[in-house]
């Protein structure tokens, strides 16, 4: 097989099994978030399957290329079936989170990279012109840069521009595409290789509803509610976000109209700049003029989406493509509000903007009179570690806040803290009968 042809087969395999893995990563996002617990031991996993995968393929001693093409056909059909937007939601609604990860990774991701993992070791025997050393660095080489430009191609430009499926698609299709150049029988191959694709393409496409990016799946459903005037919900990596409707006011969902409440009735906001970390379907400014917004997502795409299928008019507000923590981290700008709103799934805040030095940068942005305003989807009542611990991680930058748990009677709420530039973080002393200053504290309150 001449060498060119072998370069080009370990490329696909390094683009087809980093693309995979980048793909299964994205797909596991809308269920169980991005935190460092999902994608440490997905990663973990999958490089165990790959190092096995080396291992089955220094074993192989013949027919090295009807081995490879084999595992080429075996892995597009995983990798297009098996991380297909259909399939990944089948597993999460019919198990428990726990056992369908293990079953997206260990199932269908884990055994695409033990297969590809062969593809090097087995091809080297064909280089028999080389040196051991040059023909397996040579191999290397072109499948780590395969993996280079397949985890950015498609993660920062065919996930951003055509969304997930076709970023399945794109990995199979390339896999398929491998088997003329690896059979006899090129036409048969090539034929074999089609009527695989087939059944690929028709579970990938897209459903008309999803719309889906490299960040976030989103879908706009018709809502039916005793008093709503042609209601739609914004759902979000399948969390509901926002709601809305034709009503004047537009109705909206109980989070929203709290916040909403809180700025223009109970702060009597008007004329103020209020900062939004976290757009959902920008119905926090929607209808009302009294205030500046300024919108900050790290998806580009939000905007549109939501304003050509669920708010059917232009957004209000200002717009701002980026980072929350990096916004507030950098910018010169001044607020009198921050309003943090911001989730990968339905309970999961991203890692970095929960810690102290998060908190801290809002406090940053705000004027001296400002308000921080946080929805945090917690426990009804407060006990758990994680409420515990986030809430004290708050209050150690801005000192007592307000705490309203919207939804006292469930086992997930939405929690509305209100915390204030004026406040400083101080320690606090417990009222007992022997040393009690409550009468002292109150007079100087």
């Amino acid at each position: 097989m001449p060498r060119r042809l072998i370069y080009l087969i370990v490329f696909i395999e390094g683009f087809s099994s980093l693309g995979a893995e980048i793909v299964a990563l994205r797909r596991l996002l809308p269920h169980i978030g991005s935190a460092i617990t999902v994608t440490a031991p997905t990663i973990a996993l999958f490089l165990l399957a790959l190092a096995l995968g080396y291992a089955a393929g220094g074993r192989v001693r013949s027919a090295f290329l009807d081995v490879v093409r084999r595992n080429f056909l075996l892995a597009a059909l995983l990798a297009g079936c098996g991380l297909s937007a259909v399939t990944v939601d089948i597993l999460f609604a019919s198990a428990p989170t726990a056992f369908a990860y293990l079953l997206l990774v260990g199932g269908i991701l884990c055994p695409i990279a033990w297969l590809l993992g062969q593809t090097v070791p087995i091809l080297t025997n064909l280089m028999h012109t080389e040196l051991t050393g040059e023909a397996s660095g040579q191999a290397l080489f072109w499948s780590t840069l395969g993996s280079f430009l397949g985890a950015l191609g498609l993660s920062l430009l065919v996930m951003q521009w055509l969304g997930v499926s076709a970023a399945v698609l794109l990995v199979a299709a390339v896999l398929l595409a491998a088997l003329p150049v690896l059979a006899e029988r090129r036409l048969r191959a090539a034929l074999l290789a089609v009527a695989a694709l087939l059944p690929i393409i028709g579970i990938n496409l897209p459903a008309t509803q999803v719309s889906d990016t490299a960040y976030a799946e989103y879908r706009v459903e018709p809502l039916s509610r005793p008093g709503d005037n042609d209601a739609r919900a914004f759902w979000v990596n399948k969390s509901l976000a926002s709601l809305t409707d034709a009503s004047t006011p537009p109705r909206t969902t109980r989070y929203i109209a709290h916040l909403r409440s809180i700025l223009l009735d109970e702060l009597e906001f008007r004329g103020r700049d209020i900062l939004v970390l976290g757009a959902g379907g920008f119905t926090l400014a929607q209808d009302e003029p009294r205030n500046r917004y300024t919108y900050v997502d790290i998806d580009p795409a939000i905007r549109s989406i939501a304003e050509e299928q669920f708010l059917r008019q232009p957004a209000a507000g200002e717009f701002i493509v980026d980072d929350g923590r990096r916004y507030v981290a950098t910018t010169e700008r001044r607020f009198d509000a921050v309003v943090v709103d911001v989730y990968s799934s339905h309970t999961a805040i991203p890692g970095h903007l929960v810690t102290r030095e998060f908190w801290s940068a809002t406090r940053r942005v705000l004027n001296a009179d400002g308000v921080l305003l946080a929805n945090l989807i917690l426990d009804g009542k407060l006990e758990s570690a994680y409420a515990r611990n986030l809430l004290a991680t708050v209050e150690a930058v801005y000192g007592r806040c307000a705490i309203d748990v919207l939804h006292k009677g469930k086992p997930i709420a939405n929690v509305v803290l209100s915390c204030f530039a004026s406040s400083q973080p101080s320690g606090a002393r417990i009222y007992i009968d022997e040393k009690n200053r409550v009468d002292l504290d109150r007079s100087s309150h």
